[in-house]
C-alpha cells in the first residue's frame, strides 16, 4: 500500500469522495452531516491522504488544522470492499505520525453515534482515542460522538 498527498484534482477520488458525502447524508440527519465535500477538503488548513493498493484507490483520510496544537481527523474512509482490512489502521497510524511532525499535541474527531460507526469507534479507542466534550465549532449532538488523544 502507499499512502500519499493527494491534491483532489483527479475524478477517481472526486467520486471516492462523493461516494462517501453521499453514505455520511444517508446515515445522519443533515443537522448531524459534518462530512466535508471536496471543495472543503481542499482548504488551504487541510491535507489530505489517499491510500492505493496498486493502481486502486482504497482509502483516504485528512488532518484539518485547527489552531497551533489542534488538529481533527476528517473524511477517514475505506473502500467497501475492503474494510477490515487493515487499511484504515496503517491510514491512521500515518495521519498520528504526520501530526506529530506538524509539530500538533493533539488530534480529535467526530464521528457518528450510529451501529454503523461503531467498527471506526472501536478503531479510534484501539489508537488511544477517548471520548470528550464537542470542540472547535461542533455543538453537542446526540447523532455524534467526540473523541480525542493527546500526542
Amino acid at each position: 500500500m502507499k499512502i500519499a498527498i493527494d491534491d483532489l484534482s483527479g475524478p477517481e477520488i472526486a467520486g471516492f469522495l462523493d461516494e462517501h458525502v453521499q453514505q455520511m447524508r444517508s446515515m445522519s440527519p443533515p443537522e448531524s452531516k459534518h462530512a466535508l465535500d471536496l471543495d472543503a477538503l481542499r482548504k488551504r488548513e487541510i491535507t489530505f491522504w489517499s491510500v492505493r493498493d496498486g493502481d486502486t484507490l482504497v482509502g483516504c483520510g485528512a488532518l484539518k488544522k485547527l489552531d497551533a496544537d489542534h488538529a481533527e481527523l476528517k473524511s477517514m474512509r475505506t473502500m467497501p470492499t475492503r474494510k477490515r482490512s487493515g487499511i484504515a489502521s496503517v491510514l491512521l497510524e500515518h495521519i498520528i505520525t504526520e501530526a506529530k511532525r506538524m509539530g500538533f499535541t493533539r488530534l480529535s474527531l467526530e464521528t457518528g453515534t450510529a451501529e454503523f460507526f461503531l467498527p471506526a469507534r472501536k478503531l479510534y479507542e484501539k489508537f488511544g482515542f477517548i471520548h470528550c466534550a464537542p470542540f472547535a465549532d461542533y455543538r453537542p449532538d446526540p447523532n455524534s460522538t467526540f473523541m480525542t488523544r493527546k500526542l
